[in-house]
């Protein structure tokens, strides 16, 4: 009758030597070159420790219905009108002072709770006479990420626009993009820019100038932008019509910068180490291998006996 084979496995043979021979002083040799290189070729080349990460959210986003407006009017030379939802404001522009038509709705487009975008538009009432050719304004929002840390702010969208025609009408298209001057905390609370972008309670002309609030706002490491305005100026007004400014400002999703916490950068670390020490692994193995069963060390072969086997031999 025929036989097959139908199981096999490896013999296991040790190898015995003194723990001041050559075999011993080898193996601990190998043993360095096997786990110390990995660890410095991972981090030399760059990028061993994970210094900043990224992650997407939608932000909560909402417009705090603060505006300020500075309507540049030609063709004289320093006229301008102007307005804000700032009383003490108002009170210091005398009779620049025009109180326009204001709405605002936010929309959700797809109904999971955060806002998408903003639509606005601003009628400022002119003389016949009064004509339009730039327009200064400042919207503020807040301004919230949730996902890792909590970061909290009051932000603001500037647009300024100016033309040698008189227009009748500026439409705005754009994005409040979030600028990142310093990644954000992995965790914890964040709250030291959630402070007013315009201190609406000062009486004083310097608190309202648009040089003093965009520098300040500046100083900030986490600010927010409109982007991609695209500013369209219409021409053409009616003597008596209000000059009008429309915009959209979406809300789009973000790339948010942050510090890693402790874990996530042994886990990054550790990924790459062990990549390239299972490739040192391989090959250690096989020198190991070579030198003991061909006795470049010299050492005493041992074939080791399975557990079964031993008490085998003990029974009888």
């Amino acid at each position: 009758m025929a036989l097959y084979e139908l199981f096999s496995h490896p013999a296991e043979r040790g190898y015995r030597a003194g723990l001041c021979s050559k075999a011993a002083l080898f193996l601990l040799l190998a043993t360095a070159l096997t786990y110390l290189p990995p660890l410095l070729v991972a981090f030399r080349s760059h990028g061993f420790w994970l210094k900043r990460s990224n992650y997407e959210e939608q932000p909560t986003v909402r417009f705090q219905h603060q505006v300020l407006l500075v309507a540049l009017l030609g063709p004289e030379r320093g006229g301008f009108l102007a307005w804000s939802t700032f009383p003490a404001f108002n009170r210091l522009q005398g009779d620049h002072l025009r109180v326009p038509l204001v709405s605002a709705r936010e929309e959700d487009r797809n109904q999971d709770g955060k806002m998408d975008m903003l639509h606005f538009k601003l009628e400022l009432p002119l003389q016949s006479t009064e004509h339009v050719l730039g327009v200064q304004l400042i919207l503020t929002f807040s301004y919230q990420l949730h996902r890792m840390s909590t970061f909290v702010m009051q932000s603001m969208a500037f647009l300024q626009s100016s033309f040698a025609i008189p227009g009748s009408q500026l439409y705005v298209n754009g994005d409040l993009r979030l600028q990142q001057k310093q990644p954000l905390s992995y965790s914890g609370l964040d709250v030291r820019y959630n402070v007013s972008v315009i201190n609406g309670t000062s009486p004083f002309a310097r608190d309202y100038d648009l040089t003093h609030i965009l520098a300040a706002y500046q100083e900030r490491n986490v600010t927010t932008i409109l982007t991609d305005a695209s500013p369209f100026w219409l021409v053409g007004r009616a003597a008596e019509a209000p000059f009008v400014i429309n915009a959209v400002i979406r809300y789009p999703m973000e790339v948010i910068s942050y510090l890693p916490g402790f874990w996530e950068m042994i886990k990054f670390a550790w990924i790459q180490y062990v990549s390239i020490l299972l490739i040192f692994l391989w090959v250690f193995e096989r020198i190991k291998r070579f030198v003991f069963q061909n006795q470049v060390v010299t050492t005493i072969p041992v074939t080791a006996v399975p557990p079964g086997e031993l008490y085998k031999e003990h029974v009888s």
